[in-house]
């Protein structure tokens, strides 16, 4: 099995993740970057893509999905290496101080710092209890929407009542052939402004509410859906002509494998120092909403800013013989690093 070589392997690919690989590019540190969904962004995409941020530097007003494209845009010039739908089970430390880090898909990176920027912990979608669901999965079934326009001028069933189903059935209506919304009760977990928004659509017949009904089963072939069933509390049953089938039930959310690392933790957070980021195991930081410190603030910004502190300290890991000295982002620009 070929194993990955890097300088720095960051766990988690939100907003402060992202962050954390431009930072260690501008100090000319190579990225890998693991995150167990399916596409990059963390919860900002998978949970609230059209909601608009509010405390970003510079941005008055900004939606998430924009944030994370813009945040890919800063990263991508350093050229990061994404792993996606799969996260870290296990790491161990070679004799020379490097990391050997092990996915659940088997992947295996060799890295001489590690900076854990997993949000609430490893997570995941919660997937409808159907049969042959796997088969379809990452084909014609996904758990978070990076490409709009894969969507234009299909039949899509939207599954779920909370903002991230709302949100998306108010974005997709706009290119889709034909949009279901599939929900078990009439009323929705979202903000009052989208889900009026959303039965306006309803009312003038761009999209149609499926209420109350759940999902019941699965047509296709080929990973290539053709049909989704659904069913209601009397047993009724329809069949809804689809080529793709988005299920919004949220996140499953624990700290996973990271709980068995040895490492620090105060409340399924884990103990940093805020001066250098760095956890309990040298070489190993956290940085947003996992780490931990008096006086944390869980700000998109915070975890901006903790991201660069780990990263300058990281650099005297990866770099030992090198004599750090510091340059503004003005002096060295991107394009000649």
């Amino acid at each position: 099995m070929t194993i990955h070589k890097t300088d720095l392997v960051v766990v988690g690919a939100g907003p402060t993740g992202l962050f954390a690989v431009f930072e260690a590019g501008m100090l000319k540190m190579k990225c890998h970057v693991i995150d167990a969904l399916e596409v990059i962004g963390g919860q900002c995409l998978a949970l609230y893509p059209e909601k608009p941020i509010y405390d970003i530097p510079a941005h008055p007003k900004i939606l998430a999905t924009e944030l994370v494209e813009m945040l890919e845009a800063q990263a991508a010039p350093f050229h990061p290496v994404y792993h996606l739908n799969q996260r870290v089970e296990k790491f161990v430390k070679n004799a020379d101080g490097a990391f050997l880090v092990t996915t659940s898909k088997g992947t295996q990176i060799e890295c001489k710092a590690m900076i854990i920027a997993a949000g609430c912990g490893a997570f995941g979608p919660n997937r409808p209890p159907l049969e042959g669901l796997e088969k379809f999965e990452g084909k014609s079934i996904f758990y978070a929407v990076r490409n709009k326009s894969e969507f234009a001028g299909k039949n899509v069933v939207i599954a779920g009542g909370g903002d991230s189903a709302v949100d998306w059935t108010l974005s997709l209506s706009e290119i889709a052939k034909k949009l279901y919304v599939v929900h078990r009760r009439n009323k929705f977990r979202c903000a009052p402004e989208s889900a009026n928004k959303m039965k306006k659509l309803a009312d003038e017949g761009k999209i149609e509410l499926v209420i109350p009904f759940q999902l019941d089963g699965l047509e296709g072939s080929n990973g290539r859906l053709s049909a989704v069933i659904v069913k209601d509390f009397d047993g009724n049953v329809r069949k809804l002509e689809a080529d793709y089938l988005l299920p919004f039930f949220g996140l499953a959310m624990e700290l996973g494998p990271i709980s068995e690392w040895g490492l620090n933790l105060n409340k399924h957070h884990l103990e940093t120092d805020p001066a250098t980021m760095q956890t309990s195991q040298s070489g190993i930081y956290a940085i947003g909403d996992i780490a931990t410190y008096k006086n944390k603030l869980k700000l998109i910004l915070t975890g901006f800013a903790e991201a660069a502190t780990a990263c300058h300290d990281a650099h005297r890991i990866i770099f030992p013989d090198q004599v750090f000295h510091f340059e503004y982002s003005t002096s060295k620009g991107v394009n000649n690093v």
